[in-house]
């Protein structure tokens, strides 16, 4: 018969919630129905002004929202159980990777923060909910991220085939997929859209350049490219994660831009993600053949023809091709972990996010 977990997200281009009802069987998952929900508007530009400036962000509106994107993911929830027509008794349990605010692995104190109230989930659903899945991971002196790599093992290596999955989301990462016995490893490459959509909404009012149209007739500045490359983070070894504490407007507005045409740094910011990702897999997995993009970037045609152009002889298609659609990889990865949790198995691979050992991940929060 299988079982049937719902895996919720929102990512860190905080443009809503991923939600996916998903049957696994002891070696195959089916995705039965998926939903995006969005957040209200009023709820979004309160998120996105508490990541851009958290210095303004304070205790009793970090409190108010934990609640609020609570209420939206089991809103997300149950709408998908009325679209599916599936009652919430048979779901043995929802993953829910919240929404992040703040990740900070390297900070004197490591912390990362992703809110969305499990409690107002579990409740609200009548769904045990498994929640905070990166802190076990950060205790064990590990990153907390990326958290999916251990997922595109299961779904994606094959014997024989060094493989490459690219998750571009706000930010982008890797997971190298040996075909001999090495291990898995994996890391955060740096920006893949986060740069993209704030550019884009400052210039144009829109959330982001829908297909790269934009950025696609736009120059690309050689000079500005090799600034930004130059940053230390893309030059450090892993494991490494990253977020827009650290890739944002401000880091852009450091490099000096005055005088340029938005245009054309739109076009710089997309050779940015594809060289930046491109020149990871060069170092770390020169020998793959095939690479599959997952996440928002993959219907970026213009980000997918540079990050092409970047890996001569390289084949590069979206996961559709291994079998999952790019828009679902990362809400079935969390459907998928919540399971692995509930069977007292390991969430994380400690050769990507550097943990001094293997955990069961996350905090369960029954329904009842």
């Amino acid at each position: 018969m299988g079982d049937f977990y719902i895996g919720l997200i929102s990512g860190t281009s905080i443009d809503g919630i991923d939600a996916a009802l998903v049957k696994f069987e002891e070696s195959s998952l089916d995705i039965l129905h998926t939903r995006e929900h969005c957040y209200p508007d009023e709820l979004r530009r309160q998120l996105t002004d508490a990541v851009r400036e958290p210095q303004q962000c304070a205790i009793d509106a970090v409190g108010q929202l934990d609640r609020w994107v609570g209420e939206c993911f089991r809103d997300a929830a149950n709408a998908l159980l009325k679209d599916a027509g599936v009652d919430a008794a048979a779901i043995a349990a929802i993953g829910s990777h919240g929404q992040t605010l703040r990740h900070r692995p390297d900070a004197p104190h490591p912390f990362t923060l992703q809110i969305g109230d499990p409690s107002v989930i579990a409740k609200g659903t009548g769904i045990t909910t498994i929640a905070d899945f990166r802190r076990a991971d950060l205790a064990l002196g590990g990153q907390g991220a990326p958290l999916t790599p251990l997922f595109h093992e299961c779904l994606f290596r094959q014997p024989d085939s060094n493989r490459v999955v690219v998750n571009i989301g706000g930010i982008a990462n890797i997971t190298i997929l040996r075909g001999d016995e090495a291990a898995t490893t994996g890391f955060d490459t740096g920006p893949g859209n986060t740069l993209l959509d704030a550019w884009t909404s400052r210039h144009r009012g829109q959330p982001f350049d829908k297909g790269g149209s934009w950025a696609a007739q736009g120059k690309v500045d050689k000079d500005l490219l090799s600034q930004l490359l130059a940053d230390p983070y893309f030059a450090a070894r892993p494991p490494k994660s990253t977020g827009f504490e650290h890739f944002n407007l401000d880091w852009l507005a450091a490099a000096g831009i005055d005088g340029l045409d938005a245009q054309d740094v739109q076009a710089t910011l997309s050779a940015l993600t594809a060289t930046s990702i491109a020149a990871a897999i060069q170092h770390y997995a020169g020998d793959t053949s095939a690479v599959f993009v997952c996440g928002g970037g993959a219907h970026n045609a213009d980000l997918m023809r540079k990050l092409g152009a970047a890996l001569p002889g390289v084949q590069v298609r979206s996961t559709e091709a291994g079998g999952l659609d790019p828009d679902w990889v990362e809400a079935v990865a969390f459907a998928w972990l919540a399971r692995r949790t509930l069977q007292k198995l390991p969430g994380n691979l400690t050769s990507v996010t550097g943990a001094t050992r293997s955990a069961v991940l996350g905090a369960i929060y029954p329904a009842d």
